[in-house]
């Protein structure tokens, strides 16, 4: 297995859920974490290792200054995104939007940023993604639009960057107890039961399974579910 300590890493959407559980497991095998997200709470809370980067992605100006200020790039790691719902016939176009700036827009943005440091260091970007890809449904397609061409982006970036030594992971979870996962179960009327779904740790370890090896080898892509015996 690769030693990760020493290394550097940004990860966005640190402030709670995969993204904070992947902060966190990357400061324990003694990674110095840049933890993004939009507001302070949360972020404090990562432990040793971790500086908090309070930073709105949507917002071009800032993504240029996260990059003017990290010099030294090994691991970027996707997590922040938004999500709505609702039926195209009357789903509104601003959420549309909202969503393809956060989880489209953004990531490409500060991939294009970081990209010289990232190779400088032949290092590994994570896309954080969702089992939505493959599986669109009814009610959900402004969101699963964007998953998909998250998931075009991290393919297309991995046939441009392999020959120059970065690794590219595409992580495609399955519902996961966080905050916006019980915001979700809420909005669907339904009970929520974190028990029953994955964990952000299972993710996280999952991630950092896949950073570990060595450099002969690259993950491509993982698909993660609950595993609840009902």
């Amino acid at each position: 297995m690769s030693d990760l300590a020493g290394r550097v890493a940004v990860v966005t959407g640190a402030s709670s859920g995969i993204g904070a559980a992947i902060a966190r497991a990357l400061a324990k095998r003694g990674v110095e974490v840049h933890a993004v997200g939009r507001r302070a709470e949360g972020l404090d809370g990562l432990g040793s290792g971790v500086r908090p980067r309070i930073l709105d992605l949507t917002d071009d100006a800032a993504i240029d200054t996260l990059a003017e200020e990290v010099m030294r790039l090994d691991v970027l790691v996707h997590c922040a995104g938004a999500i709505s719902h609702g039926p195209i016939a009357d789903a509104p176009v601003e959420n549309l939007d909202r969503q393809y700036r956060a989880n489209l827009r953004a990531p490409y943005t500060l991939t294009q940023a970081l990209l010289p440091a990232l190779c400088s260091g032949k290092g590994d970007v994570v896309f954080v993604n969702s089992s939505i890809y493959g599986n669109a449904r009814a009610g959900v397609g402004q969101f699963a639009a964007t998953q998909y061409g998250l998931a075009a982006i991290a393919d297309a970036l991995r046939d441009e960057v392999n020959g120059l030594g970065v690794r590219v992971l595409s992580v495609f979870p399955g519902r996961t107890a966080t905050p916006r996962q019980a915001r979700l179960h809420e909005a669907e009327g339904r009970p929520y039961r974190p028990e029953r779904l994955l964990q952000p740790e299972d993710v996280a370890a999952a991630v950092l399974g896949a950073l570990e090896l060595p450099r002969t080898a690259e993950v491509t892509d993982v698909r993660i579910r609950p595993f609840f015996k009902w």
